[in-house]
């Protein structure tokens, strides 16, 4: 995740699935950002090859969206982000 921020640091969440069969590995990667969910899969005979090309993949297509964003207003992007990651419960109405 941390290598993912160097190239788009608003992203909300980011969801990791490997799966082995037999002597297919796949990973598969879904990044929400914004409005959008960013996915992408590999399959190799190696899992740790599988989860590189994969990360490789969604970091092409953060790129892209990153550009595509440069158009739009950021203030509005960060507004979301916050109201995403908030948590829905105040700490100070909590009884401990």
């Amino acid at each position: 995740m941390d290598s993912l921020t160097r190239y788009y640091e608003n992203i909300i969440s980011a969801d990791l699935v490997l799966d082995k069969e037999r002597h297919r590995n796949l990973a598969e990667l879904k990044i929400s950002v914004y409005n959008q969910t960013i996915a992408a899969s590999a399959e190799s005979d190696d899992m740790f090859n599988a989860i590189a090309t994969t990360v490789d993949k969604v970091r092409t297509q953060l790129l892209k969206y990153k550009g595509k964003q440069k158009d739009k207003r950021p203030e509005e992007i960060t507004e979301t982000k916050d109201a995403a990651t908030r948590p829905s419960t105040n700490a100070d109405e909590l009884d401990i």
